[in-house]
């Protein structure tokens, strides 16, 4: 065996997957986890109450990825909390490696992010990769926000990477520490889909530094090339109510951050009502419901599946959240 390809062995990186019905893009998925050129040391797949062969499919691949079958489809977001708490309670992960079904990574996609890690003469809690649609254009669902301020150590710790510090990062293929999310905390599962990343990256890198690392590439297979804004129709609710609650009822942001992120989300909002009226009582629906209230607490919300509520509980009741 090349020695080069455990040339990061001293750490364990547990892969999280999160599929809901999506059988062919999860096996594809997969392949790609099992070329990496360095090998994760573990995969869990959360199978989001799948009513397709996407469990089959993750259950019976050669990875033999630790797959938990949820009961109730809980989103992204959900997913993601369950996952990355079974990856740090049951795998003792280091490193988190997130990503959706339809990311498929590039063979040295892992390894570019951990050499980079390793280089870097900063300590960092989280690492983008490049996520390209099926063209090799710059996916624009997935593009890293730039730290702004940034350090000129930062800015320097970046250029070796040809990179970028970043603020927050999408899961679509993101590198997260483990330690930093034992202190920290998980992503809030009530969130569903929707700003359940920006609002965890952005609580990570408050005080942690992030880079993005374009050496790193993932393919980003979705059906259109565009923001996930585009045409939200229901969705909308989710981009209102969770970017709203993510701005005023975290501290993952500085006051001065959360009025630019919530300008640039105003003007964004408005350019799409302008394009699609119809959106507005949608919009409304989940303007009311920030208003109401935060996230229900994550046991209520994976109650259905006592498993994962027990993993994320633990994670989170350490991290005192």
């Amino acid at each position: 065996m090349d020695p080069s390809a455990h040339e990061h062995e001293d750490v364990r990186v547990v892969a999280v997957v999160v599929t809901y019905n999506r059988a062919e893009l999860l096996q594809d998925c997969l392949d790609a986890l099992a070329a990496q050129s360095r090998p994760v040391d573990a995969v869990v797949v959360i199978d989001n109450a799948s009513t397709d062969a996407s469990g089959e499919v993750a259950d019976r691949h050669p990875l033999r990825a630790d797959v938990l079958h949820l009961h109730l489809n809980v989103g992204g977001a959900g997913g993601f909390a369950s996952g990355i708490a079974r990856a740090l309670v049951d795998h003792r992960a280091d490193w988190v490696w997130l990503m959706d079904d339809d990311t498929i990574p590039r063979p040295g996609a892992l390894e570019a992010l951990l050499t980079v890690e390793r280089e870097s003469p900063l300590r960092l809690s989280v690492l983008s990769s490049r996520a390209e649609w099926i063209d090799g254009r710059a996916h624009p669902m997935n593009l890293s926000r730039t730290r702004v301020g940034a350090s000129a150590r930062e800015k320097r710790a970046a250029a070796r990477s040809g990179g970028h510090p970043i603020r927050t990062a999408s899961y679509v293929s993101v590198l997260l520490r483990g330690e930093d999310v034992r202190r920290l905390g998980l992503p809030h599962p009530d969130y569903f889909i929707w700003s359940d990343d920006f609002e965890h990256t952005g609580r990570l890198l408050r005080r942690g530094r992030g880079l993005h690392v374009p050496g790193s590439v993932v393919e980003h297979r979705t059906k259109v090339f565009a923001n996930a804004q585009a045409s939200p129709g229901d969705r909308f609710y989710y981009d209102v109510r969770n970017r709203l609650w993510a701005l005023t009822r975290t501290r993952s942001f500085a006051l001065w951050e959360r009025a630019m992120y919530g300008g640039a989300t105003v003007r964004g909002w408005a350019r799409q009502l302008v394009r699609h009226p119809e959106l507005a009582p949608i919009g409304l629906r989940g303007l009311r419901d920030a208003l109401r209230g935060g996230p229900r607490p994550s046991a209520e919300v994976l109650a259905a599946d006592p498993e994962a509520a027990e993993a994320v509980g633990r994670i989170d009741g350490a991290a005192g959240r």
